[in-house]
């Protein structure tokens, strides 16, 4: 079976200073996933965070910050912790392999640079990362709901944020409620909260539907949505049409003065520039929320519109 079927979609970060090297790795492993390459430490660390690579070819001899600097700032980064990474060098020894797997790589390359090799090595770390982030996912998920649960929420968050303060550009997030849930709990019982639970987290992620756009179980009976590239409107008629599409579904409820299951919506849009930003996102958001709630529920509120 030939690789490309197995990872088609494998992203692989070359960090190199000799462009010699990197045309001849890149034909090596060209059909192996998509190549990218960076020229310098500097450059491999900052195309690493927005590429988030499922591995990395890594000169361990480079002016300036060398590979093995670079390889301990690649590990710093909590987005790239699981991201392999591989020495390409041409010394040999006991000290230079300490050296490398304490900065945190997983294998070295030697050279002269043999296409075998090359491949097998990659081969093999693809499939690894593969497999790991199969159970990353699983670890990721909601039991109940079946949808990303709060810890995936916290990292996604963390991600884009991180990423529309480099662009820079507007970042949206949503934070839902249900409605007078725990009333609906004493009613119909903790089997049918669940249930409940379940319908409102599928109608929630299947109208998550454009690139990058993140849906989370944030506790409780509350929800995320992180919706990337949106302005303050947008977020607004996406939070307005989760609460027409929750009212759609028709759940009873009759301790709600709806007579049926609806949701609160607290959104904000804006440029994530602040260090904290993540957080001050989630202040704003859920001040919103609280505004909906206030306002009667079954309603939409955007951070800093009254």
């Amino acid at each position: 079976m030939d690789y490309s079927d197995v990872q088609p979609e494998a992203r692989i970060l070359i960090i190199d200073d000799s462009s010699t090297s990197i045309r001849l790795v890149s034909h090596f492993v060209r059909d192996m996933g998509t190549v990218h390459f960076a020229t310098s430490g500097e450059m491999g660390l900052k195309m690493a965070l927005d590429l988030q690579p499922d591995l990395i070819l890594l000169d361990m001899e480079m002016p300036g910050m060398d590979g093995l600097d670079t390889c301990r700032r690649l590990k710093k980064q909590r987005v790239l912790e699981n991201v392999p990474v591989i020495f390409i060098t041409a010394h040999s020894g006991v000290d230079y392999e300490v050296a490398g797997f304490a900065a945190g790589a997983v294998d070295f390359i030697g050279k002269p640079l043999t296409e075998m090799i090359v491949r097998a090595r990659v081969r093999t770390h693809l499939t690894l990362k593969r497999q790991g982030d199969l159970l990353r996912e699983q670890a990721m998920r909601d039991g109940l709901t079946g949808i990303h649960n709060r810890r995936a929420f916290d990292e996604r968050f963390l991600l884009e944020c991180r990423r529309h303060r480099r662009n820079p550009e507007s970042l949206g997030l949503a934070l839902i409620d249900i409605d007078n849930f725990k009333a609906y709990n004493d009613l119909y019982g903790h089997q049918a909260g669940d249930a409940c639970l379940r319908e409102v987290a599928q109608v929630i992620d299947a109208n998550v539907r454009r690139p990058g756009e993140f849906a989370a179980r944030y506790g409780g009976e509350e929800f995320a949505v992180i919706l990337p590239h949106c302005a303050g409107d947008e977020v607004q008629r996406f939070g307005a049409f989760l609460v027409s599409q929750i009212r759609v579904l028709a759940l009873p409820h009759e301790a709600s003065a709806a007579g049926v299951v609806t949701i609160s919506v607290g959104v904000i849009a804006g440029k994530p520039v602040a260090e904290d930003a993540e957080q001050q996102f989630l202040s704003s958001a859920d001040a919103a929320l609280y505004r909906a709630k206030a306002a009667g529920r079954n309603c939409v509120r955007l951070a800093g519109r009254e």
